[in-house]
């Protein structure tokens, strides 16, 4: 047993040693400031008053640009597609050929639940054939391929435009041509008014 014990304190000496070589030290004392004054607080806010950059600013002459040109219904905006209680809106003109036994589909049904275009598509992949076109397609700068536009011409089913996947619009083909003629023909023969 005084064995034991011996090996003990021999082993848990360096320890205590260790806790006990550390100092303890004293409570800090709390660091008491003043509150500002009324006086201090005045100053402080004329200071930020004075540096005010939106106080050099002149306002803005004529219409409130947030007020015009305000975005339309997005209902207004958009074309439904509906079937079996499932419905999405696809931007105008981007339904670029509906046959007439699916036109029925183009409406709202009472009760639908309306649902983002990639879970409806993925529900109706069988009746809807999506045509992926590209940027400059869309804004008419570019007009659709011939082989394109043959297929959506045979496709038996409701055809979407699409870029990178989702639904767009596709604008009808700016014929540089007709841009010329309409300038000419509106200077060979000027109008006038009385």
């Amino acid at each position: 047993m005084k064995t034991t014990s011996a090996v003990l304190s021999v082993l848990l000496l360096p320890c205590a040693l260790a806790w006990g070589a550390e100092p303890a030290q004293p409570a800090k004392k709390p660091v008491f400031r003043d509150a500002a004054t009324h006086e201090q607080l005045a100053l402080a806010l004329r200071k930020a008053e004075q540096r005010d950059p939106m106080k050099k600013l002149t306002p803005v002459e004529g219409e409130d640009p947030s007020k015009v040109n305000r975005p339309m219904d997005l209902m207004e905006q958009s074309d439904i597609i509906c079937f079996r209680g499932f419905a999405t809106l696809v931007p105008k003109r981007a339904i670029i050929s509906a046959p007439e036994n699916y036109k029925k589909y183009l409406k709202l049904e009472p009760g639908a639940r309306i649902v983002g275009w990639k879970d409806f598509y993925s529900r109706n992949r069988g009746w809807i054939t999506t045509v992926e076109v590209s940027r400059v397609q869309a804004e008419g700068v570019e007009a659709i391929s011939e082989d394109t536009r043959d297929q959506i011409g045979k496709s038996a089913n409701l055809v979407v435009a699409t870029l990178q996947g989702g639904p767009i619009s596709v604008l009808p083909p700016v014929k540089p041509e007709e841009e010329g003629e309409d300038s000419k023909t509106d200077e060979a023969n000027p109008t006038t008014t009385n």
